[in-house]
């Protein structure tokens, strides 16, 4: 039998969730959700199902298994809480929300209701991306001494200015960091292990009418004893593709977008060559360096195709509830050191009081 997939939120994003269940065998789109109902008949016309604009309406659709969340990133809670009590699997886009106390009231609900909930990070499951974590784990890299992220992207004053959303810290839960950042923070986390304490600068430097950073550095001790750095902006014209670099006393390689532009190893093995020449060139659009809309949507299929086979199994999808929360963590403390000037330790004992986002308030 088919799952049967609803989507809520028929923004941009959506597409590619669309695009990633007509790729999983065994799924089907069959409804549509959206606070507005011509962006819900749309994504239906284009790949199917059924338009609603009723929530309860939406979560009633007979067959319905697995819903889909693409709204603006604090608004990720509420649809949450009334899908698991409707009994459905839940697949949330980044970040999971943007405070901890609204992920823990995810993670608690799905788990009381006994449905699965995901996390949308689809770097994790790129195949250069694998092909780090496994060198990672089986000590190639020696003494891990240094791991670093770098996402020097570009986002025009229109990007901002297109969503009312955009770029405030009710919706949007920060900038460069929480919403374009994440992706790498999280593959980062991923490859280095937990992070202990950080350091950080944010600033908004090139654009208007926004209430968020749209550049930030930071310098990270990870609980390994390595030393990391995390560059993210959205002012760097015209974008770069993103970068995340290993390196540790046995080996180093560096990963940029899809592609791994290095692979050295003391102990270098006989199919090195050939996988460095293999992973290059691999990156196939902008990366969203420019563009949010220049990716592709294979990473989405791979964690659909991932979370479809954890409902059949009785398992744990790869990115759940508590793995999407780790990266909002890290990015809440981070702000929390460059807002206050001083060194922030983890695991954060609660959510920090933000200034800058109770100002208004």
């Amino acid at each position: 039998m088919a799952l049967g997939f609803g989507i809520i939120g028929c923004g941009m994003i959506s597409k590619f969730h669309a695009r990633a269940i007509a790729d999983v065998r065994g799924s089907k789109l069959i409804a549509c959700y959206n606070r507005t109902l011509p962006a819900a008949e749309k994504l239906a016309a284009e790949f199917g199902g059924t338009a609603y604009t009723d929530l309860d309406d939406f979560l009633a659709h007979p067959g319905l298994d697995v819903v889909t969340i693409g709204t603006p990133s604090g608004a990720h809670l509420e649809p949450t809480l009334a899908a698991a009590k409707a009994g459905k699997h839940v697949i949330v886009e980044k970040p999971l929300e943007i405070t901890l106390k609204r992920c823990d009231a995810m993670i608690q609900a799905c788990r009381e209701a006994g449905v699965l909930l995901g996390t949308i990070f689809p770097s994790r499951f790129h195949r250069s991306s694998q092909l780090l974590k496994r060198a990672v784990d089986q000590g190639r890299f020696g003494r891990m001494t240094m791991g670093d992220a770098y996402v020097k992207w570009y986002r025009s004053q229109e990007y901002y200015d297109s969503g009312a959303w955009r770029g405030t810290w009710e919706l949007d839960g920060g900038g460069a960091l929480m919403n374009q950042a994440i992706h790498t923070v999280d593959l980062l986390t991923w490859l280095m292990g937990p992070v202990l304490e950080i350091s950080a600068f944010t600033a908004t430097l090139a654009h208007e009418r926004i209430e968020v950073e749209d550049t930030a550095t930071a310098t990270l001790r990870f609980a390994s004893g390595a030393l990391g750095v995390i560059e993210a902006t959205t002012t760097a014209f015209p974008g770069s593709l993103k970068k995340v670099e290993l390196h540790g006393s046995e080996g180093s390689a560096v990963l940029q977008e899809e592609d791994i532009i290095q692979w050295e190893f003391a102990k270098m093995k006989s199919q090195d060559a050939n996988l460095l020449e293999e992973m290059s060139q691999r990156t196939e659009t902008g990366g969203g360096a420019a563009d949010p809309a220049a990716i592709g949507h294979h990473g989405h299929t791979a964690i659909f195709k991932d979370f479809a086979n954890a409902i059949k199994k009785g398992t744990p999808p790869a990115i759940d509830g508590a793995e999407g929360r780790r990266s909002v963590e890290i990015i809440l403390g981070l702000y929390k050191a460059a807002e206050t000037g001083k060194r922030v330790a983890f695991p954060l004992p609660k959510d920090p009081i933000l200034k800058a986002r109770t100002a208004k308030k």
